[in-house]
């Protein structure tokens, strides 16, 4: 899984001319869900989502208070455009998201897991494959990538041919 976190003043999702949701400070999330990607995948994303310090404390320190700490909300948005390739042409490659139902039983799995680990009514989401406006206004500006995939299998060493005589 790949996310886009945004530290915000305020976001929404508007579909079909409807605001669906909408926060205040707090975290906008642009979630992706990759072939291969678990539900382990979609625990590790969640928990660092609400841990992660992107606020400073009241004595200045700095990046000291997570979004949990700082009583914020978060916007959890669907975006398997995150997983393009753009290597080859000028034509998005999108191979590189899963797409179909288990697409979005995993993404569902992530936003049920954020509300869980913090207060649900803060916790907010857009609207699965839907076309969506997302607004925002963005809080310093911090954007940060995340990613939480399976771990590669280890792939031996191939072992050392002796010399040609």
């Amino acid at each position: 899984m790949k996310a886009i976190l945004q530290r915000v003043l305020s976001a929404s999702v508007t579909v079909e001319k409807e605001v669906v949701s909408s926060i205040g400070k707090g975290i906008l999330v642009f979630a992706a869900v990759a072939p291969g990607d678990t539900e382990k995948e979609a625990e590790s994303l969640a928990a660092k989502v609400l841990k992660l310090r992107l606020w400073d404390d009241d004595t200045g320190g700095r990046w000291r208070k997570s979004v949990m700490d700082i009583n914020g909300e978060v916007l959890c948005v669907s975006q398997f455009t995150l997983l393009a390739s753009t290597k080859k042409g000028n034509k998005p490659d999108f191979h590189g998201a899963m797409g179909g139902e288990e697409a979005k039983r995993l993404y569902e799995y992530f936003f049920k897991k954020v509300q869980q680990g913090y207060v649900a009514d803060k916790v907010k989401n857009g609207v699965f494959q839907a076309m969506m406006e997302v607004a925002l206004v963005n809080d310093g500006p911090v954007t940060l990538e995340l990613s939480a995939g399976p771990k590669p299998t280890p792939t031996p060493p191939t072992p050392k041919q002796p010399p040609s005589q």
